[in-house]
């Protein structure tokens, strides 16, 4: 009976003792898991905070440091009755290094920020550069444009001043009629006068033109001569007292019993002269005539019209 008792006692001490190491056991895995995984995780997680950035961050010598443990007296580097005191003691480096690593990751992201705003600077300099260049380039080709708006200007005058300078002497004939005399008479008769009047009420307005005369008398040598010039100047004064025409737009000759050169048939002889006449001619400029036709005398003529 007591043999029996001494056997349990023991088995129940013997039982106790193997829950307890089991407990110690659990607990030193429990503690040293978390250690274990703490001292392995700077090395990957310094691989793991390269900076990205062009700026590369170097890390302090501590970050190349690996972690270690104090040791605990007799339980060595693990301690299964772990207090909150001992804990913080082997979290501490932990946390100073996460806090090294922040500040790197910290000071990485503030490099990509400056690099990425350093980078749109230059970004929108180029292109406002570009837009200046497009401008310029723009300006340049209104400017050719301009140019050779007025070159061709230019072009255009200089034909219209040849044109001008090759028609200042080009006359054309616009009617030409017949002035009859009585023998030994310079006075005008009321035909020639309506002739002469109607010529002159044409001539209103107009500029360009000139009044050409060649007057015929049948007596000869210079008695038909002198009496040639005072038949064209009897017409050339009625002309300028009456109707007020320049002086210089008309030109006579006295051909006296000058025989009139013959028309058609070049076999044909001149005629004889046998009655005293004034042969009147209006040329006109064909410079004045394209005047007088273009916009601008049109409208130059209705401003003068207007009261």
């Amino acid at each position: 009976m007591i043999s029996t008792t001494i056997q349990s006692i023991r088995i129940s001490y013997a039982h106790h003792l193997f829950t307890r190491h089991v407990t110690v056991l659990a607990l030193a895995g429990a503690v040293a898991l978390p250690v274990w995984a703490q001292q392995a995780q700077p090395s990957a997680t310094d691989s793991q905070s390269a900076p990205s950035s062009a700026v590369q961050q170097q890390p302090s010598p501590a970050a190349n440091q690996p972690l270690t443990a104090p040791k605990e007296g007799f339980w060595g580097r693990v301690n299964p009755f772990a207090t909150k005191k001992w804990i913080k003691r082997q979290t501490d480096p932990i946390n100073d290094r996460l806090s090294e690593l922040d500040q790197i990751n910290a000071q990485n992201a503030r490099d990509i920020k400056d690099v990425d705003s350093r980078a749109q600077a230059g970004i929108l300099k180029a292109q406002s550069s570009a837009d200046a260049a497009n401008q310029t380039a723009n300006s340049a080709n209104q400017q050719a444009l301009n140019a050779n708006n007025t070159a061709q200007q230019a072009s255009g005058h200089v034909d219209r001043l040849n044109s001008t300078v090759n028609g200042l002497d080009q006359y054309h004939q616009v009617t030409d009629f017949v002035i009859q005399f009585h023998a030994g008479s310079t006075v005008l008769s009321s035909d020639a006068k309506a002739k002469l009047d109607e010529l002159a009420a044409s001539l209103t307005g107009r500029d360009g033109y000139i009044l050409e005369m060649d007057a015929h008398a049948p007596a000869a040598g210079n008695v038909g001569i002198q009496d040639s010039q005072r038949l064209a100047e009897s017409v050339e004064r009625y002309l300028v007292t009456q109707h007020q025409i320049p002086v210089y737009r008309m030109h006579f000759v006295a051909l006296g019993n000058a025989q009139a050169p013959a028309t058609g048939d070049e076999n044909q002889k001149p005629e004889r002269v046998r009655t005293t006449t004034v042969h009147l001619r209006l040329m006109e400029n064909s410079l004045a005539a394209r005047a007088e036709t273009s916009p601008q005398s049109a409208s130059a003529a209705a401003g003068a019209e207007q009261p």
